[in-house]
């Protein structure tokens, strides 16, 4: 009654006997329903879905070397890849040293979830599974039969019973960029700006930098964990260069 159509035409709209409803039956639903920007953009999205991704089973999703390049430069800004589904593809130092969850190889959402160790990292943690949950799902989209997102949902699904919760509530979150805050356990509490930016090539992969105001208190403590890295990467390539000496020193002998 308040978007202004028949319920027997909602119903259809509901079971997907109308696949292309018309923008004005679009507008007039957002409205009725009150959604939000972001959840209004996703219901565009479901009713004018791009056609599918095409998948390469087997292939494992790579980052663009370039990228990797950028990546190691910034010796004084935590910056990593993330996949659609948010995996963690690349990363430099001073992100891996920051939080567990941006090392190559972790799936973000899965160890917000159902790593112990990782919660102590993030005092507003509700908050963040709340807003990463939604993001997850603005990303997929229509894209719901993706192997990848039904498996990341059911395992969760099955594991967490908080995920199972913030799931079933269908909220849509569009997180380019924000404030999170990090309670590290060697620098203290920061907090730190984030910005997402797309990577170019159809991926859905995303740049995600973490910075802070600078002269912030949240700057130097970043700045002496930079310093941290620098000093314990100093230390291992001495031990390298010793150990290749001994090396040569026994093939001498």
């Amino acid at each position: 009654m308040l978007a202004g159509i028949s319920v027997d035409y909602y119903l259809r709209l509901e079971q997907g006997h109308d696949p292309h409803p018309s923008e004005n039956v679009l507008e007039a639903l957002a409205r009725a329903l009150q959604l939000d920007k972001d959840a209004t953009a996703h219901l565009y999205q479901l009713a004018r879905p791009k056609p599918p991704r095409r998948r390469f089973p087997g292939h494992a999703e790579r980052v663009q070397p370039g990228i990797k390049r950028l990546l190691a430069t910034w010796s004084d800004t935590p910056a990593y890849v993330q996949s659609r589904f948010l995996d963690v593809l690349a990363a430099n130092p001073l992100a891996t040293a920051l939080s567990p969850i941006y090392r190559p190889g972790v799936n973000i959402l899965r160890a917000l979830f159902l790593d112990p160790g990782v919660r102590s990292y993030y005092p507003d943690w509700e908050k963040i599974t709340s807003a990463t949950v939604g993001s997850l799902r603005e990303i997929a989209g229509p894209d719901v039969d993706d192997p990848r997102l039904t498996d990341l949902v059911g395992e969760l699904s099955v594991r967490s019973e908080p995920f199972r919760r913030l799931w079933a509530r269908h909220d849509v979150r569009a997180r380019r960029c924000g404030t999170s805050v990090i309670d590290h356990p060697q620098v203290g509490p920061l907090e730190l700006r984030f910005e997402k930016l797309s990577i170019s090539g159809g991926t859905g992969q995303l740049l995600v930098i973490k910075h802070a105001d600078p002269g912030s208190g949240t700057a130097q403590a970043l700045a002496l964990l930079a310093s941290m890295i620098a000093k314990d990467d100093g230390i291992h390539e001495h031990s390298s260069q010793y150990d290749e000496q001994l090396a040569d020193e026994h093939r001498g002998d």
